[in-house]
């Protein structure tokens, strides 16, 4: 998003319509506002990957020093909101294989670096992840609930479903380097 007007609207939207609303995101991010006929229907956010999650941290198979090293090519869908008036069956799922055909080549131009797999968090009951799913994301198990700064053994945050998309088929190489 490099328009001020653009930034300014995805953060009001967001803030407005997302149950999380409008924090700015962490580290390196890219932010997408989706139109159809002129008019915003959807806006995505990546950001900074989660440091620790072990569903995601076994599935890639990488150590402590691993992950320090190359977290950064993880990129976090932190938000996903499709506008409430806005009904289209197969949108959801539809934007986020456009979104990840379209962020490595965009995160190149804007970081230097491309990024090899998406994650994403979901929060249930309050949603079921089937958009994630429909767009080929595989599902990965559960947070335990700790947030970014809880108690070690300790549930601070709602349990999350956690799913991945990777981006390149040999992304375990460059994460486990």
């Amino acid at each position: 998003m490099r328009q001020k007007a653009q930034s300014s609207l995805w953060n009001e939207y967001i803030q407005r319509y997302h149950y999380l609303g409008h924090k700015p995101l962490p580290g390196a991010q890219l932010r997408y506002l989706v139109y159809a006929a002129e008019q915003p229907i959807a806006l995505l956010g990546f950001g900074a990957a989660a440091w620790q999650s072990a569903p995601r941290d076994r599935y890639i198979g990488w150590t402590h020093d691993q992950r320090r090293r190359n977290l950064s090519l993880i990129v976090n869908n932190a938000r996903f909101l499709i506008l409430p008036w806005v009904q289209s069956k197969n949108l959801a799922s539809m934007i986020l294989a456009q979104a990840a055909r379209t962020l490595p080549n965009h995160w190149q131009e804007v970081y230097g670096y491309r990024p090899v797999l998406l994650e994403t968090l979901v929060e249930k009951p309050r949603f079921r992840g089937t958009c994630y799913k429909a767009a080929n994301w595989v599902y990965l198990g559960k947070t335990q609930g700790r947030g970014k700064l809880g108690p070690a053994g300790k549930q601070s945050v709602p349990i999350k479903d956690l799913w991945v998309y990777p981006l390149d088929r040999h992304f375990r190489d460059p994460l486990t380097c």
